[in-house]
């Protein structure tokens, strides 16, 4: 029995090629038959319950056929995933939500300053493949934390990585819900907090059963979806409006066009100074240390997040985890490439199509997004042209046109919105639905069961019951999943305010807690137990202090630290009032004067002018001299360590460490 279902998975693996052919001929047709069922009039919401519906279901039944009982292959998919699928798969794992309907919308607002996410996400795989990858593979763990303990020694240093993941991966995940709540909202016209739960049913099909195997190949799926419907809309727009199917290309000409617009807007007195960003200028957001220590920061946060490394433990080989990584850019490649692209011709239709126009003939899918609360015109929410009209008719001298400082729309919904903006066809918006829930589902899976495998495997195999069968294991493991993930739903159900800048703060977390000790670990044999776990406390503490103190704690932290920020003497003087009128207020006013003391604060609390986005700017320094100093001063590693060290970055050999229960490989 043992060797048919050998044999049955190697059949599965050698007919990759054609099942996903298969299958990515089948979402075509069904495009192309959803197409054909809008233009004989079945109603738009029937459009989005099928892209909405039969993706969950198709990825699903993914799930259920890949459901195992073996602890190889629920925790490291077998170590059996082809360096091209664990490539797809790790693209999928990372195009999360904010990444698939944020970025975009991110580089509309910002411009220039928004490569920095770009830059620095996508520059972080270059880490992974040169420091990390190929040799957490080498060394065969199941988990991050896994390697924390066997190179340092003892369940200590395992516990503060489970606490780091923990800590970066939940908001996280919850973000993730929280867009595909959005994403469901919209498209099936349910309340908000159902459509969360409707999303978690299809994250846990995807993942309960068949944990990292089952999420594996269900990320291949999603990200075949997620990169046809990203890159479908802006091909469409090229070849309208320059003849060319490739946005890359034709990407300078729709920035000369804004520029052009930009300047009339100007001229036209339909923007002021105030409010236009010009699209190329450098440094309208950040100034150029903030711009690059986010860079930084998100670049170390990339090559930290457990979630991502976890991806390479699934390779058969070193080799193959080398080539994965590849494959990884390759992939992700595909989509940041076109982003930018995607924020300038979304843009350029808005100020063609929204900026300028007269009140009684805006466009309806204005309305549309203006019902979510996510397009406002003279600070009202879109709703009707009554409505703004009314809104605008408080506005001193307005000319009764549009004009830029009247619109916001929010980032988020840029590229679910760019299809009906640009008047494309409704199962266009749909499949871009069906792409963003595609990249909330993959990002949600990984990092659950990134959070869930720590508890299960770290603390409860490693740290409370060794000898724990398998069965017991994995029914642990199942159970630790579903009560972390509806954890996340209801934390995404409230709705809270912080959750994008907690998601930010991830990679900052993530960048001071982990990356110094696992980069050390791996490339230092002096590192020891004492540096490691010094520097793991400080490096993500500190980080922890400064991120909640400028958020949270803004006056206090500003007055405690006020003389290592760089506040003009006019911000100082405006922080002085606002806190004598805050004193002085009546109870009733009280509490408003305190918000707009607070506000001003977290503008001037930070030290020399480093956002709290880029806290890692210090934690990571701190976390890398701590292990330095404290390994120099205390013993060295045993002999053992330092030859497991060694043959960790040596290609070829087997692998580290081997759980006892693991049937896998040798490689």
């Amino acid at each position: 029995m043992a060797q048919q279902a050998q044999a049955a998975k190697g059949d599965f693996i050698s007919n990759l090629g054609k099942i996903y052919g298969l299958y990515t001929g089948g979402f075509f047709a069904f495009v192309v038959v959803l197409a054909i069922l809008e233009q004989l009039g079945v109603p738009n919401r029937w459009i989005g319950y099928g892209f909405v519906f039969l993706t969950l279901a198709v990825y699903a039944i993914i799930g259920v056929l890949s459901r195992t009982a073996e602890v190889g292959e629920y925790y490291v998919a077998g170590r059996r995933v082809p360096a091209f699928y664990n490539g797809m798969a790790t693209g999928a794992d990372w195009m999360s939500g904010a990444s698939f309907v944020g970025m975009a919308g991110t580089l509309f607002l910002l411009g220039y300053d928004g490569l920095s996410f770009v830059l620095g996400w996508t520059g972080g795989y270059v880490l992974v493949a040169i420091l990390i990858a190929p040799f957490l593979r080498k060394f065969g763990a199941f988990t991050v934390p896994d390697f924390f303990s066997e190179r340092y020694g003892g369940n200590f240093a395992r516990f503060l990585a489970v606490i780091v993941l923990v800590c970066c991966s939940f908001t996280y995940v919850t973000a993730q819900i929280y867009a595909t709540g959005i994403i469901a909202s919209r498209f099936l016209d349910i309340d908000f907090t159902v459509a969360v739960y409707v999303g978690l049913i299809g994250i846990l099909l995807c993942s309960m059963l068949g944990g990292m195997k089952a999420v594996t190949w269900t990320q291949v799926a999603q990200y075949i979806v997620l990169i046809v419907a990203y890159l479908l809309p802006v091909v469409i727009l090229s070849t309208q409006k320059y003849g060319i199917p490739v946005p890359q290309l034709t990407y300078g000409q729709a920035i000369r066009e804004i520029g052009a617009l930009e300047q009339g807007m100007l001229s036209n007195g339909l923007a002021t100074a105030q409010t236009l960003k010009p699209h190329i200028k450098p440094f309208t957001t950040y100034d150029p240390l903030n711009y690059f220590a986010l860079i930084l920061c998100l670049m170390v946060g990339t090559a930290s997040l457990p979630h991502i490394l976890m991806r390479y433990f699934t390779t058969p080989s070193v080799r193959e985890a080398r080539k994965s990584v590849a494959w990884s850019l390759f992939f992700i490649f595909l989509l940041y490439f076109t982003a930018p692209a995607y924020a300038a011709f979304s843009k350029l239709e808005v100020y063609s199509t929204v900026i300028g126009r007269d009140l009684d003939s805006v466009r309806p899918w204005l309305f549309t997004y203006g019902h979510l609360g996510l397009v406002k015109i003279c600070g009202a929410d879109a709703v009707s042209i009554d409505a703004i009209k009314a809104a605008c008719s408080q506005v001193a001298g307005h000319p009764g046109v549009i004009r830029l400082q009247d619109f916001s729309i929010n980032t988020d919904v840029i590229v679910l919105s760019t299809p009906e903006i640009a008047g494309m066809p409704y199962v266009i918006a749909g499949l871009v639905a069906a792409g963003g829930l595609a990249a909330a589902l993959s990002t949600a899976d990984g990092l659950l069961l990134a959070i869930a495998n720590a508890l299960s495997h770290d603390i409860y195999y490693k740290m409370l019951d060794r000898n724990a069968p398998t069965t017991r294991r994995l029914i642990v493991a199942r159970i630790l999943l579903v009560v972390v993930a509806v954890g996340a739903a209801y934390t995404a159900s409230t709705k809270p305010a912080d959750i994008l800048s907690m998601v930010a703060w991830a990679f900052s977390l993530a960048a001071a807690g982990i990356f110094p000790a696992l980069v050390l670990g791996i490339w230092w044999k002096r590192a020891n137990t004492a540096g490691a776990i010094v520097g793991m406390i400080l490096g993500f503490g500190f980080c922890v202090y400064y991120l909640v103190g400028t958020r949270y704690y803004a006056v206090h932290f500003y007055e405690t630290w006020a003389w290592l920020s760089t506040a003009s003497p006019a911000a100082v003087a405006k922080f002085a009032e606002l806190k004598t009128a805050w004193m002085n207020a009546a109870e009733p006013a009280k509490q408003a004067a305190w918000v707009a003391l607070d506000k001003h604060a977290m503008t001037i609390a930070n030290w020399w002018g480093v956002r709290n986005i880029s806290a890692a700017l210090f934690g990571l320094p701190l976390g890398f001299l701590a292990i330095w100093i404290v390994s120099l001063l205390t013993p060295a590693p045993s002999k053992e360590v330092q030859d497991m060290v060694d043959a960790t970055r040596r290609p070829r050999g087997d692998t580290i460490i081997r759980d006892k229960d693991a049937v896998l490989p040798a490689h």
